[in-house]
């Protein structure tokens, strides 16, 4: 083992002379580095998620469809029928399955229809809920890949890119609108068919008759179990929206000098 000689690395010229320079050896060459992962959107599909997301106070949600040779190039925004809230989402798991032999008839595969999945958030925080997470990892925690992104009111985004497969990982990733290619108009005549066809706002509040006595007014619990749960899953700003429209709902409160029970 004494008489082994260790055979030097070869040096590219540029290598030598960025050594020479003071460069340190594991820099890479410009041409080396690699490509950031970003989520791109034509800027149709971005007018129509904003658009969509303009037509309440609530959340709205759907899929990115994607280009077969680009899976992260966003060229329209699908919604199937859900129920909203200022802070959920609910898809119709009939129409999630209608939606999905649709686009296998248009001759799309899965990581084309069913691996981006797009919300928006009512308040100016794109940052995902308790819930957000819950549901990224239960319905896309068997994909091998899938993205998350959320755009706030006030078009902040967050977007996160998820692999489950070998040792699995999750990144953050940015969002840009791509004004290279082709692009069509803004159509918001069946934007708005499609919002009303599709989106319908769940009652997270119901009246209940006042109890006949003040003893069961104390004992038992004036708000719903599950009401209580939904609201602790809330990050602090869609808790924020929501009691602020408490606020300005003073009929949930009193009505002719009565109190109303939720």
């Amino acid at each position: 083992m004494k008489n082994m000689k260790m055979s030097k690395p070869v040096r590219s010229q540029k290598q030598t002379e960025r050594r020479q320079s003071g460069w340190e050896d594991d820099w890479l060459d410009e041409e080396s580095k690699p490509k950031q992962t970003t989520l791109r959107f034509s800027p149709t599909a971005w007018a129509k998620l904003l658009y969509l997301r303009d037509q309440s106070e609530d959340e709205v949600g759907g899929f990115g469809i994607t280009l077969p040779e680009d899976l992260l190039y966003v060229t329209e925004f699908v919604t199937v029928k859900q129920e909203v809230t200022c802070a959920s989402v609910k898809f119709d798991d009939e129409a999630v399955s209608r939606f999905f032999d649709e686009q296998v008839d248009l001759g799309r595969k899965p990581e084309q229809f069913a691996r981006v999945w797009l919300h928006s958030h009512p308040a100016n925080c794109p940052n995902p809920s308790a819930t957000d997470h819950d549901t990224f990892q239960r319905v896309f925690g068997n994909c091998q890949w899938a993205v998350m992104c959320i755009v706030a009111r006030d078009s902040s985004v967050y977007a996160r890119l998820s692999f489950n497969v070998g040792p699995g990982g999750q990144i953050l990733i940015p969002v840009e609108v791509d004004y290279s290619r082709d692009f069509g108009a803004s159509d918001h005549e069946s934007w708005d068919a499609e919002y009303k066809a599709n989106v319908q706002t769940a009652e997270w509040l119901t009246t209940m008759d006042p109890p006949e006595r003040q003893d069961d007014a104390m004992t038992d619990p004036v708000v719903p179990c599950d009401f209580l749960d939904e609201f602790g899953k809330l990050d602090p700003a869609q808790r924020q929206i929501l009691l602020d429209e408490l606020a300005a709902r003073p009929e949930l409160w009193e009505e002719e000098g009565e109190v109303v029970y939720l």
